[in-house]
C-alpha cells in the first residue's frame, strides 16, 4: 500500500463517509489537512468562513439538511473556543457534527504552547456538555477509526457533535493506513409490547395530543407519521423550531409549541389526557418553562418516543417510554391499527382551527405590517425554500404565520436554533444554499445580523445566494422586552446605534434595499428572487412592535400597574 501524509488520509477518511462540504476558518496547525482538502477538491469542497462560530453555524445547518455530520474545520485554542457556539447548538438542537480542531505539536502538550487548549475539559461529554464524544488522534494510523468512530457517534441515540483534536505533528506523519467503510446510523425499533401498550392508551383516551420534532427525522419518518396520525385522526404539534416536521397545512395540524405560544394551543396542551412525545427532549421551550407539562410527573398521561435511552425519564417520568429512532418508530406507529371512530375527533378539529384562528394578525402600530410581509414570503417563495432564522422576537413572525409543508413533502425547510443562540441565520442560510441550491429566505434582527453578517463575504466568493429580510427596531428586542416587563422604564444596555445595513450589504457584493412601508416589500422579494446574487432588505420596523401581539408601551403599563 502507498503510504501518504496524514492529513491527506484523514480527507479521504472524510470523503468515505460521503462528506462533500467542509465549513471552516484555515489555520497552521492543520496545513496537512488543508493540503489534502486541495489534492481532492474534486471529491470535496472547503467553504472557507471568516470567524469559526459562523463556519460551525453552517456545518450544523448542513447537519440538519442531511441528515449527516456536518464537518466544521478550525485552529487551535481561539479558534475551537469561537467554534463552541456551533457545538452547543449542535448539542442541543441534536444534530449530528464533526469538528476537526487543529492542535499543538505533541511535544508542546502540557506546556501552555502557544494557544493551548484542554479540549476534553472544554468540550467534555456530559449531560449538560458540548460535545458526545471528545477525542484526540495521537497515531496516524489510526485516523480512519477515529473518524468512523466520530461519525457513528454523531448519528447513533440522540445525534450531536463530536470534536476530534489533530496534533499537528501526527498530521504530517506518513501513514499506510486505508479509510474505513462508510458508517450508517443505526435503527432502534419500537419494542411490540410498548406498541400494543400504547394503543391501550390511545383507545382509553379522549383527549389525546402528538408533539413531534428533535433532531433525526426524515421525509419517510414525516410521511409515515402523518399517516399515523390520519389513521387515528390525532392532533399533532410540532414541538420548538421544528416546524417542518408535519405539514402546517394539513387539517389536524395544531400549530407550534414554542416560545410565543397560541394561548389556545398552551391551554389545549395542558388539557390533554394523553400527550405523545415524538422524538423532542421536551425541554424548556417547548415545555414553556416546564409548565405545560408539570416535572418530573406530568398531570397527563405521557408516551415519550425517543432515540437515546439516557433521554427517556431523564427530566419527566413517562408512563411508556419507548427506545426509538424517528424513522423506525413512524413507521411503526403508521401501522398500529386503528378504530372505525375515535372521541376526540371533534377535539382534533377543534385544534386546527385554532391554529387557523391564530394566523389572524392583531392590531399594532406604524407602517410596517409584518403579518403581509411574511404573506408574500408564504406567496411567492416555493414550497421547497428554506427558511433560516437566529434568536430574538423577530424570528416570532415567521414561527407564527409561515406555513411549513416541510420533510413530508421532501425536503427540509426549517432551520432555528433550539439553543436560542443568536447569529445562527445568515450562515446557516448560507450553508444551504451552497449545499442545496435551493431558494433561502434568512429572517434576522438587526442585533442578531451583526453577530455573523461577515459571512456575506463567503457568500459572496462561494457563490451562495440568499436572501436575508433584516427588521431592524434599534435594539435588542428580546432584552427590552423583558426588561420593561421586569424592570419599567429602566431599559440599560438594549438600544443599538446601527449602521446602514443596505449599504454594507452591498459593500460585501449583495444588493441592499431599505423599506420603509409593506407595499414596498413585495417588489423588492420579488426582485431579489430574479437576481443572480443575494439581497439585503433593511425593513424599518417600528420599536413599539415588540410581538406579534403586543406593543412594548403595553407592557411597560401592564408592568407598572400595582400588584395585588
Amino acid at each position: 500500500m502507498t503510504a501518504q501524509i496524514a492529513g491527506h488520509l484523514l480527507v479521504d477518511c472524510l470523503i468515505a463517509q460521503g462528506v462533500t462540504h467542509a465549513f471552516g476558518v484555515p489555520g497552521e496547525s492543520y496545513l496537512a489537512v488543508l493540503d489534502g482538502l486541495h489534492a481532492r477538491q474534486d471529491a470535496i469542497r472547503f467553504i472557507t468562513c471568516r470567524q469559526e462560530g459562523g463556519a460551525a453555524y453552517m456545518a450544523e445547518a448542513h447537519g440538519k439538511l442531511t441528515g449527516r455530520p456536518g464537518v466544521c474545520m478550525v485552529t487551535r485554542g481561539p479558534g475551537a473556543t469561537n467554534a463552541s457556539i456551533g457545538v452547543h447548538t449542535a448539542f442541543q438542537d441534536s444534530t449530528p457534527m464533526v469538528l476537526l480542531v487543529g492542535d499543538v505539536a505533541s511535544d508542546c502538550r502540557d506546556r501552555e504552547a502557544f494557544q493551548e487548549v484542554d479540549y476534553q475539559a472544554f468540550f467534555g461529554p456530559s449531560t449538560r456538555g458540548f460535545a458526545k464524544r471528545v477525542e484526540r488522534i495521537d497515531d496516524a494510523n489510526r485516523i480512519p477509526e477515529y473518524v468512523a468512530r466520530a461519525f457513528a457517534t454523531a448519528m447513533n441515540g440522540r445525534p450531536g457533535p463530536v470534536v476530534l483534536v489533530l496534533p499537528e505533528d501526527m498530521l504530517t506523519r506518513m501513514t499506510a493506513a486505508q479509510p474505513l467503510a462508510r458508517v450508517e446510523a443505526v435503527q432502534a425499533w419500537s419494542d411490540p409490547g410498548a406498541l400494543r401498550t400504547l394503543r391501550e392508551m390511545l383507545l382509553e383516551s379522549e383527549r389525546p395530543f402528538v408533539i413531534a420534532g428533535g433532531g433525526g427525522w426524515t421525509p419517510q419518518a414525516a410521511q409515515a407519521l402523518q399517516r399515523f396520525a390520519e389513521n387515528w385522526r390525532l392532533p399533532v404539534g410540532n414541538a420548538f423550531r421544528f416546524q417542518d416536521t408535519f405539514d402546517n397545512h394539513h387539517p389536524l395540524y395544531a400549530g407550534d409549541v414554542g416560545i410565543g405560544l397560541n394561548p389556545k394551543l398552551a391551554a389545549r396542551v395542558k388539557a390533554a389526557d394523553l400527550i405523545i412525545a415524538i422524538g423532542p427532549r421536551l425541554g424548556e421551550m417547548t415545555t414553556n418553562n416546564y409548565t405545560l407539562l408539570e416535572a418530573p410527573c406530568p398531570k397527563q398521561k405521557l408516551v415519550h418516543i425517543h432515540s437515546s435511552a439516557e433521554e427517556l425519564n431523564r427530566v419527566y417520568q413517562a408512563d411508556l417510554a419507548i427506545n426509538a429512532t424517528m424513522n423506525a418508530a413512524a413507521r411503526s406507529l403508521e401501522v398500529l391499527t386503528a378504530p372505525v371512530s375515535v372521541a376526540w375527533e371533534q377535539w382534533a378539529l377543534n385544534a386546527n382551527a385554532d391554529y387557523i384562528a391564530n394566523l389572524q394578525p392583531n392590531k399594532l402600530p406604524g407602517d410596517i405590517d409584518m403579518p403581509a410581509i411574511v404573506g408574500a414570503l408564504q406567496q411567492h417563495l416555493p414550497a421547497d425554500a428554506v427558511l433560516t432564522n437566529g434568536a430574538g422576537n423577530f424570528a416570532s413572525w415567521v414561527h407564527r404565520f409561515y406555513k411549513h409543508h416541510g420533510l413530508v413533502k421532501g425536503h427540509k425547510t426549517q432551520l432555528a436554533p433550539t439553543v436560542g443562540a443568536m447569529g445562527y441565520g445568515v450562515p446557516a442560510g448560507i450553508a444551504a444554499a451552497i449545499t442545496t441550491g435551493r431558494v433561502v429566505l434568512t429572517m434576522a434582527g438587526d442585533g442578531d445580523f451583526l453577530m455573523n453578517g461577515q459571512e456575506l463575504a463567503t457568500a459572496a466568493q462561494h457563490g451562495a445566494k440568499t436572501i436575508i429580510v433584516l427588521l431592524n427596531n434599534g435594539m435588542y428586542g428580546t432584552i427590552r422586552m423583558h426588561q420593561e416587563r421586569e424592570y419599567p422604564n429602566h431599559s440599560s444596555g438594549s438600544y443599538l446605534q446601527n449602521p446602514d445595513f443596505a449599504a454594507l450589504a452591498r459593500a460585501y457584493g449583495y444588493a441592499g434595499v431599505r423599506i420603509t412601508k409593506t407595499a414596498e416589500f413585495e417588489g423588492e422579494l420579488l426582485a431579489a428572487l430574479t437576481r443572480a446574487e443575494g439581497t439585503l432588505i433593511e425593513v424599518m420596523l417600528d420599536a413599539e412592535v415588540i410581538t406579534t401581539r403586543t406593543t412594548l408601551s403595553a407592557i411597560t403599563q401592564q408592568a407598572l400597574q400595582p400588584k395585588p
